[in-house]
Formats: C-alpha cells, structure tokens, sequence
C-alpha cells in the first residue's frame, strides 16, 4: 500500500472559509492526482446523505477506482442509484491553492454547521474525514464505548486482525 493518510490534525477555519490541508496529507494528495502535472492538486469531498456528521476526502485516483466500481453495476438498480447519489451527486472536487489551503464550499460549511472554527482532519488509511472539533470528540467519545464491546475479557485490539496470512 501507498502512503496512508494517518494521524488527526487540528486546523482553523478563517472567516473567508479557508483551511489549510495538513502537510502530511497534501502529500499524498499530490500523489494521488496523476493528472494534475503542473496544475493545482484536486480531491473529491463527499458529503453524502446526513447520517455522516463528517465529509469523507478521496484522492483522485481512489476516486476513480470507487467509479469504476459503481459503473460495475447494473444502471438503475436501486444500489447503483444509491451510491451515484451519495458519493458522485453528493461530492464536490477541490483544488488545493498554492498555499496549501482551501476554501470550504458552503454546502461542506452547512452539513458540518460551522461559518469559521476548528475542523479536525482524521486519517482512516485511504481516505481522510474533516469533522467540526466538537462533532468529532463526541463521535470519538460514543464510538470509542461501542468498540470496546468487540474486545471481550481485556483482549488485545490486534486480535481483531485474525491471524497474518
């Protein structure tokens, strides 16, 4: 596997709705946008339907292979239409400025009610989320309860793993 985005990344939202991209995640961005040679680096936002208090962020190339796989379906089954409307209607692409920052459509701005604050960048490996903070550390707080659940009698979490092949 490619560089992972990892780690959680605090980041101010200004008053004109700018945001920086955390270093470590622009990397991989960049990387990720075969095409961009020379241009700005792009990424899709995907903000789905309102179950998700996040917006999830994927390369071009990931996005590209999640599209390939949906045109995989049969048009105008009820699966391909929930996921054309969730991940491609429901998304926006996004140029990086030169600055390493970008402006935050108001539709990303309403789905995680915040004009200006902080924002918490969290890495899941392929893909990263942008959550408002305080969304965030309550989602964190719930799931983290929830989790515990799988780790019956103390276990350790890498037996969640199964065994190496």
């Amino acid at each position: 596997m490619a560089e992972a985005f990892r780690g959680e990344f605090n980041q101010k939202v200004d008053t004109k709705a700018r945001v920086l991209i955390p270093v470590a995640f622009r990397r991989i961005l960049d990387a990720g946008d075969p095409g961009s040679q020379g241009q700005r680096t792009r990424f899709v936002m995907v903000y789905g339907d309102d179950r998700r208090k996040f917006v999830e962020c994927y390369t071009m190339a990931e996005m590209a292979a999640l599209e390939a796989q949906i045109l995989g379906l049969a048009r105008g089954t009820p699966a391909r239409r929930l996921l054309e409307r969730n991940f491609i209607t429901l998304s926006v692409t996004i140029e990086i400025d030169d600055d390493g920052r970008i402006v935050m459509p108001a539709r990303i701005r309403e789905k995680l009610g915040m004009s200006s604050g902080e924002t918490v960048f969290a890495g899941t490996l392929d893909t990263f989320q942008i959550w408002k903070r305080e969304a965030f550390e309550a989602a964190l707080a719930t799931q983290e309860a929830e989790d515990m659940k799988l780790l019956e009698d103390g276990a350790d979490m890498l037996t969640l793993l199964g065994k190496p092949d």
